[in-house]
């Protein structure tokens, strides 16, 4: 109800007026009530209908001046609205003022009033306290200013998301908590007591109307008072459960959270803290899903959390290398667009091979991927699950059709760090395991199987899965000084039955496998 009393305040033409007519009739119901309580109206005489109307002259013509003022402020404070636009930054800036301007005019227009109503009344009913009059008329000027303040502070409330969006986060004095508490005591819970003190002091009251007076603003000022108190904490208490169901959502990591500016007070700017909160956050999950798209997930934490340093150790670790055959040819056959789907849907099947088995496919290098099992993260065993890793992925490119490739697998200690400046870092291994997978990869393109292993390899995988290699030759591979022995899988598994698998079709001559490795192309790894 209140709600849609202010949205139509807010957008009449006469809104503002209303509101000022509202508050003026407040002061006046304090200045009526105080001289009924006082017993002032019976002590005016039989001449009291002469007396009000000349009394009231002021009263009315300022009356009719602040009703006109505030048609003309509607216009001046709100042509945006009208306008269906958005306010530019000066009238955003006025508008956040218009509580205090109205304010300060309303006192400016009642001052005046109660000077000259006290000097009439004085004048006119010179049996009566001229300083109770004064006391009388000045209550009910600053019953209407500060009912004045808190309407209009009210009114322009849904009118602040608005001024947010053209100003940013701001606040205003006016619109603290603490002007908020501070005004609705002062109209609710001091303004009875203070027109209570005021009663009392009149020399010329008597007993009864004491009496009456102490009995009735006594329970306007318990049933006022908790009437303010209630709207008020209403008022702090609803943003502020907003505003936790908002931070319990962010918790859960629903970031989408988007909390309406409803103040320029301390809640609101909370408002907009809990706003940038949301929005920081979803540009740190956006570049944590980016980096984590180009470095690996388990990179992306280890940099995120970590920070700028350069930072690595020394580590055992197996690699695994990954090389299109032929991709020359292929190059020249295709163009750019279908050979880099190709190479997509290969590198597709070595990220998620890679890490479905708890590795990093470290970099991309053209059409190779080099992959990293055991850093950054230590696997208790890094062996069986970069070998089951090397057989998904022939096996899946191999039922593709699309691209011919050869697998490396080696095993050994390593550097796993961040190299480069403190400008540039980029997460890698360095080692005798990196070169060795290299140059098994190569080795490996005219195997048919296309894996070919290191024993350090075999040696560390569980028993399981080393019952689906064999030892296939000992080469030397370009730039070791000694031969290295090297595994491929079996094209079957052992029977039941403990008989031999059939290893003929991993039989390739030697020759055939040593020639491909000298007569490679030379790789920098």
């Amino acid at each position: 109800m209140i709600t849609r009393l202010v949205v139509w305040a807010l957008k009449a033409r006469w809104g503002l007026a209303a509101v000022v007519i509202t508050a003026n009739l407040g002061g006046l119901a304090v200045i009526v009530t105080e001289l009924w309580l006082s017993g002032f109206l019976s002590r005016i005489g039989a001449d009291w209908r002469h007396i009000i109307a000349m009394v009231s002259i002021y009263p009315v013509v300022g009356f009719v001046a602040g009703v006109g003022l505030a048609v003309r402020d509607r216009t001046a404070y709100f042509g945006w609205l009208d306008a269906e636009r958005e306010p530019t930054v000066d009238e955003a800036r006025q508008l956040l003022r218009l509580p205090v301007a109205i304010t300060a005019r309303a006192l400016a227009i009642w001052l005046p009033g109660v000077i000259v109503a006290t000097a009439m009344l004085s004048h006119l009913t010179p049996h009566n306290s001229a300083a109770v009059a004064a006391a009388l008329f000045t209550l009910g000027a600053l019953e209407s200013a500060g009912f004045t303040f808190l309407i209009v502070d009210r009114l322009i409330r849904p009118t602040i998301p608005v001024v947010s969006d053209v100003l940013g986060p701001t606040a205003h004095w006016s619109s603290s908590v603490l002007m908020r508490v501070v005004m609705t005591w002062a109209v609710a819970g001091a303004m009875p007591l203070l027109m209570l003190i005021t009663v009392l002091a009149d020399p010329a009251s008597v007993a009864p109307d004491r009496i009456r007076a102490a009995i009735c603003l006594s329970g306007v000022g318990i049933g006022v008072g908790a009437l303010a108190t209630a709207f008020l904490a209403r008022s702090v208490a609803t943003p502020m459960r907003t505003l936790r169901r908002a931070l319990d959502r962010i918790t859960k990591g629903e970031l989408d959270v988007r909390v309406q500016v409803g103040s320029t007070s301390e809640i609101g700017r909370l408002e907009n803290s809990v706003n940038e909160l949301a929005a920081n956050l979803r540009e740190r999950e956006r570049m944590r899903d980016v980096f984590g798209r180009h470095v690996g997930t388990e990179v992306a934490e280890r940099a995120l959390a970590g920070g700028v340093d350069l930072t690595g150790d020394v580590r055992e670790v197996s690699a695994l290398f990954v090389d299109v055959t032929g991709s020359v040819e292929l190059s020249s056959g295709l163009t750019p667009h279908d050979f880099v789907a190709k190479l997509n849907r290969l590198l597709a099947i070595v990220v998620a091979a890679t890490e479905e088995n708890n590795g990093l496919v470290n970099k991309f290098e053209g059409d190779a991927a080099l992959c990293i099992f055991g850093a950054p993260i230590t696997l208790r065993d890094n062996a069986t699950p970069a070998l089951r890793a090397a057989r998904r992925i022939r096996d899946e490119v191999t039922a593709t059709g699309e691209l011919d490739i050869g697998i490396g697998v080696a095993r050994g200690r390593v550097f796993a760090g961040d190299i480069g400046s403190d400008t540039r870092l980029e997460y890698t291994v360095i080692g005798d395991a990196v070169n060795a997978a290299a140059r098994l990869t190569t080795a490996a393109k005219p195997v048919p199987r296309r894996i070919l292993v290191s024993g350090a390899v075999i040696e560390a995988a569980a028993a399981h899965e080393r019952a689906k290699w064999a030892l296939y030759d000992h080469i030397t591979l370009r730039g070791m000084p000694e031969p290295t022995a090297c595994w491929t899988d079996l094209e079957t598994a052992p029977t039941a039955d403990g008989a031999e698998p059939d290893t003929d079709a991993a039989a390739v001559s030697v020759a055939e496998v040593r020639t491909a490795v000298t007569e490679s192309p030379s790789q920098n790894y």
